[in-house]
């Protein structure tokens, strides 16, 4: 899984006033649990921007005076009105302890059943999965080149290595259904015969 580098400083003082004050310079403040000690920490705001106004999914290198932890966003609380960050809690990886996270959903291929006029649904943008940090994936990839409409995807069908899905074997994770928009070919084709011989035989 991709990283993203974020530098912050260290902080001794937690209290309201302190806090209020970060804020006030755009800073961000920040907690980094998993170890022996939680690390107070705070860093600018922009440096967020990459880690959390995104669709994807990154680790998060955390660089404090000199050290480096890498680690995943747990938490994160915004302001009710202006949706500014208000603080984020991070959670430290560790090569041998296994972690649970939320991993995006890539569909892949062409549907035939969406082709002549089905719905997509896609139900299932996100799937929260557990595994060792290395073997975390960046997507996790779901064809649907071969849905007809009435088909649907489920969980025990992906194969994501050395990661153990967090949700039920039938949970659907995206479905063609009919719509008044869809046509099957063969009727088409039925249809488009009839009108042909009808013309014929008017003509004659």
């Amino acid at each position: 899984m991709k990283s993203i580098t974020i530098k912050g400083s260290k902080r001794e003082s937690v209290g309201k006033a302190a806090t209020k004050a970060l804020r006030n310079a755009e800073k961000v403040p920040c907690v980094l649990y998993g170890g022996e000690n939680a690390i107070h920490f705070s860093a600018e705001e922009k440096a967020f921007k990459n880690l959390v106004y995104t669709p994807n999914v990154y680790t998060a290198t955390i660089e404090l005076d000199g050290e480096k932890f890498t680690s995943i966003l747990q938490d994160i609380q915004f302001h009710p009105v202006t949706d500014k960050i208000l603080h984020i809690d991070f959670y430290q990886l560790f090569d041998d302890k296994a972690v649970t996270m939320e991993i995006p959903v890539k569909l892949t291929g062409n549907s035939p059943g969406v082709q002549i006029g089905g719905s997509l649904r896609f139900p299932k943008r996100k799937l929260r999965i557990k595994a060792l940090p290395a073997n975390l994936p960046d997507t996790i990839e779901a064809s649907i080149a071969a849905l007809e409409i009435g088909d649907k995807i489920f969980v025990r069908e992906l194969e994501i290595p050395n990661c153990e899905i967090l949700h039920p074997e039938n949970t659907v994770v995206a479905q063609v259904r009919m719509s008044r928009a869809a046509v099957d070919p063969t009727e088409e084709e039925a249809v488009e015969g009839e009108e042909a011989a009808t013309e014929e035989a008017a003509a004659e």
